[in-house]
Order: C-alpha cells, then sequence, then structure tokens
C-alpha cells in the first residue's frame, strides 16, 4: 500500500534547493530505518515557490523519470519502494516531465445530491453533500466503493446510473457499491463524544477541491456549526487526501469554537454481532470485516491513529437506537482534542475480490500498516 509519510527531513539550509538564482540541482536520499519492505510508499519534501516556475524531471537511480506531484501545501510527492534497512537515490534534472496519468481524482457530483466522490486505483470512496441533507435523507458517514480494476470507474458509474438506468448497486465488471452507511459513522467517521454520545456530523456544507492528481486528491470539507454542551456551537473542518495505491485515506480534522479538551474517536459502523473485529489502542488501530455478501463479497474496513488511542472498543446500540440506525453499533478508537489543535488519522477499505480473501489477510494488512507510521521514510536532501 502507499501512505501518505510525514517525511523526517535534514535541511542545512533553505539555500541548498533547488531555484532558478543558483540553478544547482536537488537529490533525495529516502532511508527506511524499518525492518518492513515498503513498496510504493508516498515521499512528502517541502518544495519552494520558485520550483513551480522551474522545469524539471525526477528520476530514480537508474536515470528512469518518476511521476511527481506538487500539492496545494507546498510539498512535492513522488513514490518510493526501499527494502528494510536500505535507501534509494532520487535526482531532480533540468528539463519538461511527461504527461503522467491521472491516478488520484474525485469531484463533486450535483446531479447525484451534491455527493463527492472520489478513487484512486485500488478503491472509491464518497461523502454526501448538502443536496441529501435537504432531502431529509440521513447519511452521515463516509462511504466505500469497491473496484478491482486500476482505471478510473467513478464518473462512468454515476453516468449509467443517472443516464442509462445501469445501477452501480451491482458489479458490471469493475466493482460496485454494497456498503451500508445511513445514520451512522459509516467507514471511519471521526465525531466528538459528548457525555459518552457521538455528536455525529452529517453532510459538508462546503467543500474546497485542493489537489486533484495526478497522485493524490485532496478535497477541503467544512461541516455546519453543531451544538453541544448546552448552547456552544462548534464547526467541522476536514481536510482528506487519498494517494495513488493506497487502501487508506489521510484525514486532518480541526473544531472551531471547542473551548475544552473532548474526546474525539473514529468509528466503524458494525452490521452484525461478530467478534470479526480488531480494536487495539496501543497500536491505534480498529479493523472489521462487513458481513460477507453472498454475490458480492466482503468488505473491510479500518481506521489507524497514528499517534495510539486511548482506548478501542465496540459499543452495542440499545434496541431503539438500532432500530433507528439500521446497524448493531460502532467499533470505536478513541483520542482527546484540544481546542485550536488538529487531529490527524487515516481511514480506508479493502475488498475479497481485489486483493484481501479473507478478513485475517486484512487484519494483517492494517496491523502491518499501522506499525509502518511508526518509523515513517525519512528523507535527506542534498544538492550538486
Amino acid at each position: 500500500m502507499i501512505l501518505t509519510m510525514r517525511v523526517i527531513l535534514c535541511l542545512f539550509c533553505a539555500a541548498i534547493l533547488f531555484g532558478c538564482a543558483n540553478k544547482k540541482l536537488t537529490a533525495f536520499t529516502v532511508h527506511n530505518a524499518s525492518a518492513a519492505d515498503r513498496k510504493n510508499e508516498m515521499v512528502e519534501v517541502p518544495f519552494d515557490s520558485a520550483w513551480k516556475a522551474t522545469s524539471f524531471i525526477l528520476v530514480d537511480e537508474a536515470g528512469a523519470e518518476i511521476p511527481y506531484q506538487l500539492t496545494y501545501n507546498n510539498k512535492l510527492i513522488f513514490q518510493a519502494s526501499v527494502k528494510a534497512g536500505a535507501s534509494v537515490n532520487y535526482k531532480m534534472k533540468a528539463g519538461t516531465p511527461q504527461a503522467y496519468d491521472t491516478i488520484a481524482t474525485g469531484k463533486q457530483y450535483p446531479e447525484r445530491l451534491d455527493d463527492i466522490a472520489w478513487e484512486n486505483d485500488r478503491i472509491a470512496f464518497r461523502t454526501y453533500g448538502p443536496a441529501l441533507q435537504a432531502s431529509g435523507e440521513k447519511a452521515y458517514g463516509y462511504d466505500v466503493w469497491a473496484k478491482r480494476v486500476s482505471g478510473l470507474v467513478v464518473a462512468e458509474r454515476y453516468r449509467k446510473e443517472l443516464k442509462e438506468g445501469i445501477t452501480y448497486h451491482n458489479d458490471n465488471g469493475n466493482g460496485c457499491d454494497f456498503y451500508k452507511v445511513g445514520p451512522t459513522l459509516g467507514a471511519g467517521t471521526a465525531a466528538l463524544l459528548v457525555n459518552d454520545s457521538i455528536a455525529y456530523p452529517y453532510c459538508y456544507k462546503n467543500y474546497e477541491v485542493l489537489d486533484n492528481g495526478p497522485l493524490r486528491f485532496t478535497v477541503k470539507l467544512t461541516y455546519n456549526p453543531i451544538t453541544i454542551k448546552g448552547d456552544l456551537s462548534v464547526v467541522e473542518t476536514r481536510i482528506l487526501s487519498l494517494d495513488a495505491g493506497s487502501q487508506f485515506n489521510r484525514v486532518t480534522v480541526s473544531y472551531a469554537g471547542l473551548q475544552e479538551a473532548t474526546t474525539v474517536a473514529a468509528g466503524i459502523v458494525l452490521h452484525d454481532t461478530t467478534a470479526n473485529y480488531l480494536a487495539d489502542a496501543a497500536a491505534g488501530l480498529i479493523a472489521y470485516a462487513d458481513p460477507k455478501d453472498d454475490k458480492n463479497g466482503q468488505l473491510y474496513v479500518a481506521a489507524i491513529l497514528p499517534a495510539g488511542a486511548n482506548n478501542a472498543r465496540a459499543v452495542y446500540f440499545g434496541t431503539d437506537e438500532k432500530k433507528e440506525r439500521g446497524a448493531f453499533g460502532h467499533v470505536l478508537a478513541y483520542t482527546n482534542y484540544h481546542p485550536g489543535s488538529s487531529f490527524t488519522y487515516y481511514w480506508g477499505a479493502g475488498w475479497s475480490k481485489w486483493g484481501f480473501n479473507t478478513p485475517d489477510d486484512w487484519f494483517r494488512f492494517v496491523q502491518q500498516e499501522a506499525a509502518n507510521k511508526k518509523v515513517p521514510l525519512s528523507s535527506v536532501i542534498s544538492h550538486f
């Protein structure tokens, strides 16, 4: 899996970076200090705004050109594969980059009640917008769209559903949407907990696409104020990104108006009462295998809190809430949110028809990814 890594950078000074004035080129040495091989993980390097005005390519040790992207928040991102304990080198060279295939992308679909849907070469996701909220339908959490082809499928699925009457709830060759969200946290949504009760976020109010490929999709979502603790109005903002090759989204959540430390939890809806889930607070992960569908197979969902969790457990609904939400409960990973800060975590999914044959395959994968977060790839920048 490709993960968005928090790259530890050793910078001598800003002057060593590639720039128009000195025409010096930049090299990157990416090191893997962990005991696990890392394959096609996304590396982030801060870049100077002058790079935007300079045409360059990025090459590996063999001189082959490597796709890269310049992101909205001043990062140069590219994928690196590094053996355990090893390092690999990349260089900038003057030149015009070739046109790269778009692998991670998304958009709003106003024709489908303001859905925002996005995807990469592994999987697709959806979140719901103001038109759906105005309709009265309740869908609070993230949705998962399974896919089993590396090409882009979301726009085609919407077109066929809306214009040709071919539902995307059936697998017509590239996957389908058979995940159930409803008035729950769905596939890993975060929410504040007030008096041990989830303050459910509803559909987003405003959005801004910040990155749209070729390697990363990023969207900023702002939500309507929610009232907690009597009359306290809190506004939630999320910055969500999905990288090429990754099963996981990275989300940074902040709450404006909060006046004291409050518990926040990432949650996955439980569609049955089996023990087919993991909840490991020390590792900072929760994972769940949705009930198997005889026709469509089995979806798997997980969330990773890189800093670990205060607690992780399943919480089941009472009889009335079970009926209201059409589900049995959530598996939740808890942490503390402090006013003026932000909370970053990962959530994502996999499918039995593409890469994860059994729940155990998924659980092992999630455990390894959570471990990788504790030993991120590091990058040293130099110039020549």
